[in-house]
């Protein structure tokens, strides 16, 4: 595992943290998916899934979509070598069908 993918598995355990405390959402079958499939495959998962997660669905309920894996994925450029473009653009297309402007953040892991 690379050092970015280790810095990215812990961006997926700090959304979950995130969800959880600021908006309430305990997403225990995210947590689960990350413990046992680290944070990468995870985010593959559900990017390439063909409809979003229940999570997902959830943090849009909430208002929170910044909160959910798409989002981190997009906008966050330092994650990018480690998806397709493919896989970015899904990211996008879902955040914006659900009316979520992605904001790229320069910042770092």
């Amino acid at each position: 595992m690379t050092k970015l993918e280790q810095q990215f598995d812990q961006a997926m355990f700090d959304i979950y943290r995130r969800a959880k405390q600021e908006a309430g959402y305990n997403a225990t079958l995210f947590l689960q998916m990350i413990s046992d499939r680290k944070g990468l495959r995870t985010a593959k998962t559900l990017i390439n899934a063909e409809k979003p997660s229940d999570g997902y669905t959830a943090l849009y309920l909430k208002g929170r979509l910044d909160l959910t894996v798409e989002a981190v994925v997009v906008e966050n450029e330092c994650w990018h070598p480690l998806f397709l473009d493919i896989e970015i653009e899904r990211a996008r297309k879902r955040l914006r069908d659900y009316r979520y402007e992605p904001r790229l953040r320069q910042s770092g892991p």
